[in-house]
């Protein structure tokens, strides 16, 4: 009986005694990693699951968080035009594109920038802002619907977001409650203003631009045309300053259009285009 008994206990806790070593030995290298980094468990583990959320934002989030972006840069980093006239013609440009552009189901929002800089940029959501200064620079409208084109494209290509991903890691927005909206919508307001994007990037928003041109109607002519001129000018605008391999991405333009089809389309008429941007912007 004793027997019995003894070998029974030692086969009912014999998976106890391996169970106590893994779960001795994980605390120990838990407790090195948190003391290292000076982090919380709980928190390390929400930090990976808020990244996650932060990488797989719906179409409704991505909006929200564009909307709180917008509203921090009208309110403290740039101005708008005010002139209806102009933002009308704009938007209706904009939104002749975003309708053919690879996602057309967002609530655009396109804004014309008090600004002489030859500029533009987008944030997440279907946010575009165009600069006065790149409406003047522009020979036709077919050469400024290619720049609001290549701006949908990073939308379209969720830029923006996965950027917002990348320095969400490295800044460490979220804690133990959630993701840190305040801080997610700066890191918004910093990519939008100083566009670090990569070559990879810059090159997807390049094709779907220019798709997103085609489709729209407009002459794919306008776009390089604009990328070449820019290129030729004295020092770089802001435009393509912060962009890189501007020579390359303009011959990947070149190998993308079928030369058949580069002047088909509208926008191409420059004394049309030139007396609109007259009553516009005076």
């Amino acid at each position: 009986m004793l027997k019995r008994f003894s070998m029974s206990r030692f086969f009912r806790h014999r998976w106890l005694y391996p169970l106590i070593s893994i779960t001795v030995t994980v605390s120990i290298l838990l407790s090195s990693t948190v003391a290292t980094l000076a982090i919380p468990l709980p928190e390390l583990i929400f930090r990976g699951i808020q990244v996650i959320q932060l990488s797989n934002l719906s179409a409704r989030q991505e909006v929200a968080i564009g909307e709180q972006i917008n509203e921090e840069l009208l309110t403290k980093q740039v101005r708008l035009f005010r002139n209806p006239e102009a933002q009308n013609y704009i938007n209706q440009i904009g939104q002749r594109l975003a309708q053919a552009s690879d996602r057309p189901n967002l609530p655009y929002r396109f804004q014309v920038i008090d600004d002489p800089n030859v500029n533009a940029f987008a944030t997440m959501g279907g946010f575009v802002y165009i600069h006065t200064g790149l409406i003047t620079a522009a020979a036709n409208e077919a050469e400024l619907a290619s720049v609001i084109a290549h701006e949908i494209g990073h939308i379209a290509g969720r830029h923006a977001i996965k950027q917002m991903r990348q320095a969400a890691v490295a800044a460490g927005v979220a804690t133990v409650a959630g993701v840190d909206r305040n801080k997610i919508v700066q890191i918004g307001v910093e990519l939008a203003l100083n566009r670090p994007k990569s070559r990879e990037a810059e090159y997807e928003a390049d094709r779907m631009g220019l798709g997103t041109l085609i489709r729209a109607g407009y002459a794919p002519r306008g776009a390089v045309d604009f990328m070449a001129k820019l290129l030729k000018s004295g020092s770089p605008p802001t435009i393509i300053s912060t962009h890189p391999a501007t020579r390359d991405r303009i011959s990947a333009m070149q190998q993308l259009l079928d030369p058949s089809i580069i002047n088909s389309g509208d926008g191409l008429d420059s004394n049309s285009y030139r007396a609109t941007v007259e009553r516009i912007l005076s």
